[in-house]
């Protein structure tokens, strides 16, 4: 596959300029902290709460049984994160991973996050880790030619799955 490459110096101007000098654009209420506030976990597929960090079912999921972990804080920068903050995050990844193995029947998964909106952030003030199942042979040529994921379960019924098995 031959790869073009675009030549634009020019740019280097934008990249660098103080973010304050660039145009403000009103953004949107953080769903995070939205969520977060709201006592209606289940009509929010907010999984589970800890004393620092908080799971919610992603609702425009990658793969079946994608979840996102993110701090209560709203914090977009990793490293304003406190010790107590990560760790709670992590404890609930590893649990989440133990107990999604056997529901999802999973051959493995992608943890990550992604840091700041040029790394593909969709929400960039408010850190979050995305925690995918995945399956041996789980992406077929839609992906690949057309863009296109099946997602072969709906949000509800997973979540009341997973809630089962963490209840």
């Amino acid at each position: 596959m031959n790869h073009e490459i675009l030549w634009a110096p020019w740019r280097m101007s934008y990249l660098t300029q103080p973010k304050e000098d660039l145009p403000q654009v009103e953004k949107p209420s953080c769903f995070f902290c939205a969520y977060r506030e709201s006592t209606d976990d289940a009509g929010n597929f907010v999984v589970m709460r800890s004393s620092h960090a908080f799971v919610m079912l992603n609702r425009y999921p990658y793969n079946g049984g994608h979840l996102l972990v993110a701090p209560l804080a709203h914090i977009g920068d990793f490293a304003e994160l406190s010790t107590a903050e990560l760790n709670d995050c992590q404890a609930l990844l590893q649990r989440l991973v133990v107990v999604m193995k056997p529901l999802m029947k999973c051959d493995g998964f992608n943890i990550g996050m992604n840091l700041g909106k040029a790394a593909g952030a969709g929400v960039p003030g408010h850190l979050h880790w995305h925690l995918v199942p995945r399956w041996s042979g789980d992406h077929n040529f839609l992906p690949v030619t057309s863009g296109t994921h099946v997602i072969n379960q709906s949000l509800e019924d997973f979540y009341e799955r997973l809630m089962k098995v963490i209840a």
